[in-house]
């Protein structure tokens, strides 16, 4: 019984790995059969709605780089759907309080004085605004994330729907990725801010951890703004990921990677654990059987 089990699951696994290389086929279908890339990164642009020149120069980007947009601002729809043309993921960037209350939040903030029933009500209003919408990420949050119903009234929502959830962690002290996951909801976090500091060797350093955190850890996510600097930057480096191994990926690419990847770890260590026991009940048959 316990060999049955074995090939079971080495079947299972068989079969994932071959998803994982039909996947990545699918990904790769526009790079050189010869250039086989060592990692992916997702990169994604927040804050988009407002400034429209500043915002469209963020829109044309090279590569397949993830857009999100604020709620209700001026410009979604028009650029929104300039970047849904070009093939990207488009996301709802989610506006939710922090510790620092002084800081300006805009329509369809959450906030901690909320009731459930308005708190939901912003969020579905929020998601319907945002054309093509696949995802979602926290606007600031620092305050919300950290809070057990807040976040289980938002994953709630979000498990309703098909969208996903990057979590752009804030604050040390998130719940939104574990809650995310309690609800079964596709999901991500942010590994590194691009522009924290504005300044281009900032911005370079930052970028260059990302390319270092993918390659450790065979896939990262950045997030920037559509600031000046940090465009010159991307501008610039985007192009060169492909010589450096590294395949930029939307969000939703990238999730359905790590959740494949995470299955080919689990299901590993399943076998191994499976040999091992056949292994003792091996050497336990031997015993058993020598004769005294």
């Amino acid at each position: 019984m316990l060999a049955l089990r074995i090939f079971k699951t080495f079947t299972a696994f068989f079969f994932s790995s071959v998803c994982l290389i039909s996947s990545s086929w699918a990904i790769n279908s526009d790079i050189d059969r010869e250039t086989v890339p060592s990692a992916f990164v997702a990169i994604i642009i927040d804050d988009l709605g407002y400034k429209f020149a500043q915002d469209k120069r963020a829109i044309e980007l090279p590569g397949q780089v993830t857009f999100a947009f604020l709620p209700h601002t001026p410009h979604l729809e028009t650029l929104a759907e300039a970047a849904h043309n070009k093939g990207s993921d488009i996301m709802l960037h989610l506006p939710m309080q922090a510790t620092m209350e002084t800081l300006y939040l805009g329509p369809g903030a959450l906030l901690n004085n909320m009731s459930e029933k308005d708190f939901r009500e912003s969020v579905i209003k929020s998601i319907r605004s945002i054309p093509h919408i696949k995802g979602v990420n926290n606007h600031m949050g620092s305050l919300i994330t950290s809070q057990e119903d807040p976040m289980k009234w938002l994953m709630d929502e979000l498990a309703q729907t098909n969208l996903y959830f990057v979590d752009s962690r804030t604050t040390a002290q998130t719940l939104a990725e574990q809650t995310a996951n309690k609800y079964q909801i596709k999901n991500t976090r942010r590994n590194v801010f691009l522009d924290h500091e504005l300044n281009r060797p900032a911005i370079e350093f930052q970028f260059n951890r990302l390319i270092q955190l993918a390659k450790k850890n065979g896939s990262a996510v950045a997030i920037g703004h559509p600031f000046k600097e940090t465009m010159d930057v991307l501008e610039e480096k985007i192009p060169q990921l492909k010589a450096a191994g590294i395949k930029l990926i939307p969000v939703s690419e990238l999730i359905h990677y790590q959740n494949l990847m995470r299955s080919i770890a689990k299901n590993k260590a399943r076998i191994k654990y499976l040999e091992n026991k056949l292994k003792q009940k091996q050497v336990l048959s031997k015993s058993v059987s020598t004769p005294q």
